[in-house]
């Protein structure tokens, strides 16, 4: 997620030049640390600065694990300082490739709708959507953008509602929003900003606070609430280095399931963004050790997953339609461990 802070508060060239810092020691984490401080570096106006670090992260000798975000952002920004033409070719690009992730559908599509492109844009949308939630009992919460910002293109062109559109109202009223999402996607409320009538003031006024306050709720959360994940070698060598956490962890097999077990419960109770993040032994150590604390601390394992899913290490559960199983058994999630999901 972009930083949203205004740049009056936030001293964006120090605090990219920090990330890329913060990059070199962690290169394990660099392409998560690298886009924020592409971000910032946007948000400062040195957009030609950004798409140098774009371009680092896609000529890296190390395989990106989100390559089509990296291309979806760097078409963004070199859209927004007059490069259209090489914008437009690696938005095409992006669609060919139909990615599995929402959210490089999310930054063309907006890309597209913020050049008054709403065909495109709303041709964009229709395509992720179609291809990551067809046959979805449940949408994943990651994609609930690419189902609304469908819905406000559509609202904008004066189309009828589709099943798409219903299902991104629904979804919307599931916030407990008091402004339903036709009326914030209301192209006619531009008008009422002019107006001289004190009640349509008010009412816009009310709306537009209804919108802020679910996009504060969205931002409250930059990063999944993640499940530590340990592959089996990982989780024997813990163990066997600190054998107290014997008792968290009897067995690989009892670890997997109360992970599915644990992400089922949280999104039954209506808890959002759910992710997941791999621990080896090394990095516990050194967060240990960075924490003053103890490797055989029980208190420390929900801690150091926090950390990991803070420096962009969460993968989104439940996985997309199709995809491998977050347990890394190589089988689909549908065929795996999501196998008994209702």
């Amino acid at each position: 997620m972009r930083p949203d802070t205004p740049a009056e508060n936030v001293d964006h060239p120090a605090e990219a030049a920090r990330l890329e810092r913060t990059a070199a020691l962690y290169p394990e984490d660099a392409e998560a640390l690298l886009l924020q401080a592409a971000a910032h570096l946007e948000l400062a106006g040195d957009r030609p600065a950004a798409t140098a670090l774009y371009d680092r992260l896609l000529s890296s000798a190390e395989s990106l694990e989100t390559p089509h975000l990296v291309r979806a952002l760097k078409a963004s920004n070199l859209w927004e300082y007059g490069h259209e033409a090489e914008a437009r070719a690696i938005i095409d690009g992006i669609r060919a490739g139909a990615p599995r992730d929402p959210a490089p559908w999310v930054i063309v599509a907006e890309s597209l709708e913020s050049h008054d492109e709403l065909e495109a844009a709303q041709e964009t949308f229709t395509e992720g959507v179609t291809l990551l939630l067809t046959d979805v009992p449940e949408p994943p919460y990651s994609t609930h953008p690419l189902l609304f910002g469908r819905h406000r293109v559509r609202r904008m062109l004066g189309v009828s509602h589709d099943e798409w559109d219903t299902l991104a109202d629904t979804l919307h009223s599931s916030h407990a929003s008091p402004v339903s999402l036709d009326e914030l996607h209301d192209p006619k409320r531009v008008w009422s900003l002019g107006s001289d009538n004190p009640a349509e003031l008010e009412a816009e006024i009310s709306r537009l606070r209804a919108e802020l306050g679910a996009y504060r709720e969205a931002l409250s959360r930059p990063f999944p609430v993640a499940v530590l994940h340990w592959p089996e070698g990982e989780l024997a060598e813990l163990v066997g280095a600190y054998a107290s956490l014997a008792t968290e962890y009897p067995s690989h097999e009892e670890h997997l399931a109360t992970i599915e077990g644990s992400l089922r419960e949280l999104a039954a109770s209506g808890t959002p963004n759910l992710g997941i993040v791999t621990g080896t032994v090394p990095s516990y150590e050194a967060f240990a050790a960075s924490e003053g604390a103890s490797p055989a601390d029980v208190d420390l394992l929900p801690q150091y997953a926090t950390t990991l899913a803070a420096r962009g290490r969460a993968v989104v559960w439940p996985p997309q339609r199709g995809a491998s199983c977050w347990c890394g058994s190589g089988r689909a999630y549908e065929g795996c461990h999501g196998v008994a999901r209702a």
